[in-house]
């Protein structure tokens, strides 16, 4: 499991935070790629995160996408489902590896998902 430290970004009332990850335990520094993470909220619209994720899969093959909370989490599997029918015309077969990260908020311990979303 990776840990997730966070930066408090007030934003209004919509309480959302900016998440910087750390690196992929058990893996050399010289060997792991740079992969494009998408934050998604309960407020993200689902089809214009899926353009996101076709438009980083069709030119870096990854992307981690990253939510936190039942809400998040919805949009971010919506998300991921619309995307599959983008890329599907271009030959591209979406897969999605999920895992947890353990969050720290403001103090709180928070468990959050990782969505890997690679071409097969």
């Amino acid at each position: 499991m990776d840990t997730l430290e966070t930066k408090s970004t007030s934003n209004g009332s919509t309480g959302e935070r900016t998440l910087s990850a750390s690196p992929a335990a058990g893996v050399p520094r010289a060997t792991r790629a740079a992969i494009e993470i998408l934050k998604v909220s309960a407020t993200s619209k689902p089809v214009a995160v899926a353009g996101a994720i076709a438009g980083v899969v069709r030119s870096q093959t990854r992307v981690e996408v990253q939510a936190i909370g039942a809400g998040a989490i919805n949009q971010a599997v919506k998300a991921i489902a619309i995307s599959r029918g983008y890329v599907a015309a271009g030959g591209i077969d979406l897969v999605c590896i999920p895992s947890f990260i353990d969050i720290s908020i403001d103090g709180e311990e928070r468990t959050g998902i990782r969505l890997l979303v690679e071409s097969r």
